[in-house]
């Protein structure tokens, strides 16, 4: 009983959970990206904001699961990709039937798979992170969640096309893959587990868990208007990106009257 004990607990802290971004964090990504969308399809998603997230809380078992396993071997696999065709094909046959609010609920749902695809610790592989790394992390961007900006990464990501997905996707998922050692690194120092607490908009920690967060929004908003547009959906009054500057005053004062940006 002792050695099965003890194999159980090596094999334990080689895995990394089954998790992904915290509910709260999830909420924002959703609500950031909508910023980035044209005005007819940000109001029809915040109408609609309680039944998206059901929804995505609903998402089929087996595709989680075999996007889990393609996100720890850093590839899409054509079997994955079919089935979220699958998914995606669900919104715009309800666009085309004019069921529009149904629509823009399994749109909106599918912003589980570009957030997933963006969080680094999901790419982070096989070995894993050393036991509590990965709920510490976590407890890291939700408390930081208000002094990270959301930057627009790739302008052109907003004019892609659904055929164009399947490669922005495993880009989102090797940049993504890039950043999963830091947070071990970080947060794992001298055989010794690091309080979140402990750390600022200083620690590398910091500088991951704000790309990724900008890289989900980017790719949630991407996605969504990939499909929008092939359903012929209203493109007219686009958002206008504010720009930073570097400033001798500081983040806020180049980031406008907003603060975000």
């Amino acid at each position: 009983m002792r050695h099965l004990l003890a194999a159980v607990l090596v094999v334990t802290a080689g895995a990394t959970p089954a998790l992904c971004w915290p509910a709260a964090v999830m909420r924002s990504l959703a609500r950031d990206a909508r910023r980035l969308l044209p005005g007819s399809l940000a109001v029809l998603m915040a109408k609609h904001e309680r039944e998206i997230l059901e929804e995505a809380a609903r998402f089929p078992p087996e595709v989680s699961q075999a996007l889990q396993g393609d996100l720890s071997a850093g590839r899409i696999q054509p079997a994955t990709l079919a089935a979220l065709e699958g998914r995606t094909a669900e919104p715009l046959g309800l666009l085309r039937e004019q069921k529009v609010s149904a629509a823009a609920v399994k749109l909106g749902a599918l912003y589980r798979v570009p957030a997933d695809l963006s969080d680094p610790v999901l790419s982070v592989g096989a070995a894993g992170y050393p036991v509590g790394v990965t709920r510490e992390y976590y407890a890291f961007v939700e408390a930081n969640l208000s002094k990270i900006p959301v930057v627009m990464l790739d302008r052109d990501a907003l004019r892609l096309w659904p055929k164009d997905l399947p490669g922005y996707w495993q880009a989102v998922l090797d940049r993504s893959r890039s950043d999963s050692p830091v947070i071990g690194v970080e947060l794992f120092v001298r055989g010794r587990l690091v309080d979140h607490r402990t750390l600022d908009y200083r620690s590398p920690v910091y500088g991951v868990a704000s790309l990724a967060y900008s890289r989900a929004v980017n790719a949630i908003a991407a996605t969504w208007l990939a499909l929008w547009r092939a359903a012929n959906g209203d493109l007219t009054r686009p958002p206008v990106p504010s720009v930073v500057v570097p400033s001798e005053r500081g983040p806020a004062a180049a980031a406008g009257p907003g603060g975000r940006s």
